[in-house]
């Protein structure tokens, strides 16, 4: 299997930094081959515009997702652009590895998405959701945050992490069709010592081992809705 980590951290000492190492060598220890993008290490830029192409479909107008499509038939996209691309589109596994900042991901990583996520190779169209072009392919996020354990969950302060992360988990992976199996979660990391964060490596390495047994979380299917997008109720076919 080919799996790609993606690693979002500005500091390489950070305990999270430790977590991107600890999951490329727990999935080569799998037999997997893996590729990385540490993307403040590679000085990604998170920023999608118009120089993402270096020749325009509508030199007048940017409309990014058009231009998008424009770019992988014209093989015109910008070279950073489609090193990534071509990762992801590598990988039988993606793993995105970040700290929470503010409910969500780094800006980084945000952007690393917007512009390589690509209209045309990953998404486009009705395919999408469990039709996505990535279908077939797992997806998994591993964070660390601030956060206790109990903070988290139905009725916590915070929620469910799931809810949370969903414009990732859901809005992303899912709808580029990966399924998307249990996130792994490194709490309260700034407040715990060296041999609780010891643990959670150990944790973080047992949740590897066990990654093809993982669950996944539950989203709809297109086949329940219709060609409008209309749920079809229980019983009913999906019109042809």
């Amino acid at each position: 299997m080919k799996t790609l980590v993606v690693h979002a951290h500005p500091e390489p000492q950070s305990f999270n930094s430790a977590m991107a190492a600890r999951l490329v060598d727990a999935f080569k220890a799998r037999g997997d081959e893996v590729a990385t993008s540490d993307l403040y290490q590679m000085g990604f830029n998170p920023v999608a515009s118009a120089a993402d192409f270096t020749e325009r479909g509508n030199p007048d107008y940017l409309n990014y997702a058009l231009e998008q499509r424009h770019g992988v038939k014209t093989e015109t996209i910008a070279p950073d652009i489609r090193a990534e691309l071509e990762k992801l589109l590598w990988c039988d596994t993606l793993v995105l590895n970040f700290p929470i900042f503010w409910f969500s991901t780094p800006a980084i990583l945000k952007g690393w998405i917007d512009r390589v996520f690509v209209s045309g190779a990953v998404y486009g169209g009705r395919a999408f959701y469990d039709k996505g072009r990535l279908r077939g392919r797992r997806a998994m996020v591993t964070v660390s945050l601030g956060g206790r354990t109990n903070m988290f969950g139905p009725g916590a302060v915070h929620g469910p992490l799931e809810d949370m992360l969903r414009p990732l988990l859901r809005g992303t992976l899912y709808y580029a069709g990966f399924d998307v199996v249990t996130p792994f979660v490194a709490h309260h990391v700034p407040y715990i010592d060296d041999a609780a964060r010891a643990a959670l490596l150990e944790e973080l390495d047992a949740h590897v081992a066990r990654f093809d047994s993982l669950e996944t979380l539950s989203y709809p299917s297109l086949d329940d809705f219709d060609d409008q997008m209309n749920p079809i109720a229980a019983g009913q076919g999906a019109s042809t």
